[in-house]
C-alpha cells in the first residue's frame, strides 16, 4: 500500500475485499476512430488540484475511488503537472459528463489510470464512445508504444469490465486485496465488499 494511503494509528476504517482485473490491449482495435454524440465536446485539459478532486470524487464516489482522496495536495500537484499524464474532459451541452487519465509515464505502456463518468450521464450511451476515444488517445497516431493498460475491480460498476473486454482489452490476471478505508473519506460501502 502507498504511504500516504495507510490509515492512522487509531482511525476508524472498513475493511474492504476486492478483485482486481489486470487488462491489457496490445495494438489498436480495427474500428473506425470514436465518434461522440453532437452534443458532447472531449477536451484535453491541465487541470488544478481543486478542479480534478471534484471530477475524481465526483465520478468515483460511488466506485470506492478512494486512493486519490487520500494524496496530499502537493503530491497530486506534482502527478497533475506530470507532462506524461493526459486528462480528457468531456462535456454534454456545457456540463462536465465525465473523464479519462492516461499515464504514458509506463512507456511503451500507457496505463488508463482513470476513467468514468458523472453519475447523472452514466446509462445514456457515453461509456462506449468515451472508453473508445480513451484507447484512441493512446494509439492513434501510430507511436511506437507496446500497449495500453487498465484494471478494474469487484468495487466498480457493474459494466466495467465487459466494457473494457468489448472495447478490446485482454484479461491478464486476478489479485484479491484487502482495502482499508478510513471512515472520514465518507464512502457509502456496499455489503458485498465487507471483509
Amino acid at each position: 500500500m502507498l504511504d500516504y494511503a495507510r490509515v492512522m494509528p487509531g482511525e476508524a476504517f472498513d475493511r474492504v475485499e476486492v478483485e482486481v482485473v489486470f487488462l491489457r490491449m496490445n495494438q489498436a482495435p480495427k474500428r473506425p476512430l470514436a465518434v461522440l454524440p453532437a452534443s458532447a465536446v472531449l477536451s484535453r485539459e491541465r487541470l488544478s488540484v481543486a478542479e480534478y478532486r471534484v471530477l475524481y470524487n465526483e465520478v468515483g464516489g460511488p466506485w470506492l475511488w478512494w486512493l486519490r482522496r487520500m494524496m496530499p495536495d502537493d503530491m497530486l500537484a506534482r502527478h497533475l503537472a506530470n507532462s506524461a499524464v493526459a486528462f480528457h474532459v468531456l462535456r454534454v451541452d456545457g456540463q462536465v459528463a465525465g473523464f479519462f487519465e492516461t499515464d504514458a509515464g509506463y512507456w511503451p505502456n500507457v496505463n488508463l489510470n482513470y476513467f468514468g463518468l458523472m453519475p447523472a450521464f452514466i446509462g445514456k450511451g457515453l461509456g462506449k464512445p468515451l472508453l473508445d476515444a480513451a484507447v484512441d488517445s493512446v494509439f492513434d497516431g501510430g507511436s511506437p508504444l507496446r500497449g495500453m493498460t487498465v484494471n478494474t475491480c469487484s468495487a466498480d460498476h457493474p459494466r466495467a469490465l465487459p466494457n473494457y473486454v468489448a472495447a478490446g482489452f485482454k484479461e491478464v490476471r486476478r489479485i484479491r486485496e484487502e482495502w482499508d478505508i478510513p471512515r472520514r473519506l465518507g464512502l457509502k460501502l456496499p455489503e458485498h465488499l465487507r471483509g
